[in-house]
């Protein structure tokens, strides 16, 4: 089976999306019964992703001529290019990130991860606001829906209207962190015991009612602190002004982006992830942190329930003060922590990318058979 693969992905910092990309596109390209072309939307950029594309996976020769701003309008209009011109003949193109190409005879699946920019479009780029009509565009043209969570499919499937046997549910995963040490953590952190927020800095992630809670609970706990790491995306002003505000400002760390064994240390040696996200698709740092044994405390939003079922705190994520119990439920009961722990190991051994993969090739077989 040939498939043509989005690569776009790979010219972004990586987040969610990326490692799911990343993740999917190593696996599909070690199996025998798929063959992979990729082809990305970023006009004169190829070189640049075919540098990061593994083994095995060739780069489309035109995708040179796909300019993300004009490509784009021109696939919510109509039907022009289709993938093949760039691709030449495939049996599925499958798009990692929303925007599913129109093709001439391929079968098309689409991955939408969540519904941020219909329900909190206050929440997102002015780019991202724009996805919804290119989702409906690729709908009525026949395109299958791989979502990340079953809550996700729920919202696809009312607020698009799409057919339901066409919206597919397959899990992410997450792979083992790499080895590192917990005191390397603790030296990033600046201390022993701190609560980490892993992800890119945006409204989104609920940040200031983090600061607020974690503050709170500072009064009373002087060798408690708070480590915020990921890169600043957009609206991170909202978390500067809550640090600006905060008593013990002084004990809390920010580090920016960080990378692979950085991030493994960080949740190693953590005492709690805290993860009160207002709304996620599916949420990969609670399974990262689960797989070191670390407990977690998640915002009661999105898909995150789904993902983390019985194995963590769930908050109302717009409480300050449900979320200063939930951490401190944690903090102060070594005996619910430990339970969250074990929990957590069970829950993560649920997911895995090779089952990942391997729901995503019979998604595309179902498509292929069907054209």
């Amino acid at each position: 089976m040939h498939v043509a693969w989005d690569c776009t992905f790979a010219l972004s910092p990586r987040t969610g999306v990326g490692t799911f990309a990343s993740a999917v596109l190593d696996r599909l390209a070690a199996r025998p019964d798929v063959d992979v072309t990729a082809y990305a939307v970023a006009w004169r950029q190829s070189a640049a992703v075919a540098a990061q594309l593994p083994p095995g996976v060739a780069m489309a020769r035109r995708c040179d001529v796909l300019s993300p701003l004009h490509t784009r309008a021109a696939w919510k209009r109509g039907d022009l290019p289709p993938i093949e011109w760039v691709t030449g003949p495939v049996d599925v193109v499958h798009s990692p990130n929303f925007v599913a190409p129109p093709a001439r005879r391929a079968a098309m699946v689409a991955t939408v991860h969540d519904l941020t920019f219909v329900h909190h479009p206050e929440h997102c780029t002015a780019d991202t606001r724009k996805y919804p009509p290119l989702i409906a565009r690729a709908i009525s043209r026949g395109a299958w829906i791989h979502t990340v969570s079953r809550a996700i499919a729920d919202e696809v499937i009312e607020v698009f209207d799409a057919p339901p046997e066409r919206v597919v549910v397959v899990h992410n995963a997450t792979d083992p962190l790499p080895p590192a040490r917990a005191a390397d953590g603790h030296r990033l952190a600046g201390g022993h015991r701190y609560v980490v927020a892993l992800g890119t800095v945006e409204p989104r992630k609920n940040l200031p009612r983090l600061v607020a809670a974690w503050d709170r609970l500072a009064d009373d706990d002087p060798d408690l602190r708070l480590v915020v790491a990921g890169a600043d995306g957009w609206g991170s002003d909202g978390l500067d002004g809550a640090v600006t505000v905060a008593r013990h400002a002084e004990r809390i760390v920010r580090l920016g982006w960080v990378d692979a064994a950085e991030r493994s240390a960080l949740l190693r040696g953590a005492t709690v992830l805290a993860y009160p996200s207002l709304y996620e698709g599916f949420g990969l740092p609670p399974l990262e942190a689960m797989s070191v044994g670390v407990p977690v405390v998640a915002g009661r939003a999105g898909a995150l329930p789904e993902v983390v079922a019985d194995a963590a705190m769930l908050v109302d994520p717009l409480d300050v003060d449900a979320i200063a119990e939930g951490l401190a439920g944690v903090l102060d009961d070594e005996a619910n922590a430990a339970k969250l722990v074990a929990r957590g190991h069970a829950r993560v051994a649920d997911f895995s990318w090779d089952r990942t993969t391997e729901e995503l090739v019979e998604l595309y077989r179902r498509a292929a058979a069907e054209r």
